[in-house]
């Protein structure tokens, strides 16, 4: 399993970008997938999840609180990708994004290297 993240870079405060993570796995669709994000100093933490195709995560999206209204998630499930468009971007949004597939059968979790998000004041 490979999951590459890319998009990342430098923005302004209030700025936008979009973020795309490359799954190298099949059925992509029976995959869970989410977006983390770390700071340094800081533990990784939740950013966004959309559930699979089918099971009991279908249909299911959830944010942090502190990307509710800003941030969206979506897959699309014909080419193996997960997007994280991040809009009104602040300073506290600077962390590596990583994103993560979770296997539903097995709950195995697996994760890609993650890309750097800068924001500047």
């Amino acid at each position: 399993v490979q999951l590459q993240a890319s998009g990342g870079g430098l923005v302004q405060s209030g700025g936008s970008l979009r973020l795309s993570c490359l799954a190298s796995i099949h059925p992509f669709s029976m995959y869970a997938m989410g977006w983390f994000r770390q700071a340094p100093g800081k533990e990784r933490e939740f950013v966004a999840h959309i559930g699979a195709r089918i099971g009991w995560t279908a249909g299911r999206i959830d944010y942090a609180d502190s990307v509710k209204g800003r941030f969206t998630i979506s897959r699309d499930n014909t080419k193996n990708t997960v997007d994280l468009q991040m809009n009104s971007l602040k300073p506290e949004d600077t962390a590596v994004y990583l994103c993560n597939a979770i296997d539903l059968e097995t709950s195995a979790v697996f994760w890609g290297q993650g890309t750097q998000v800068t924001v500047s004041s």
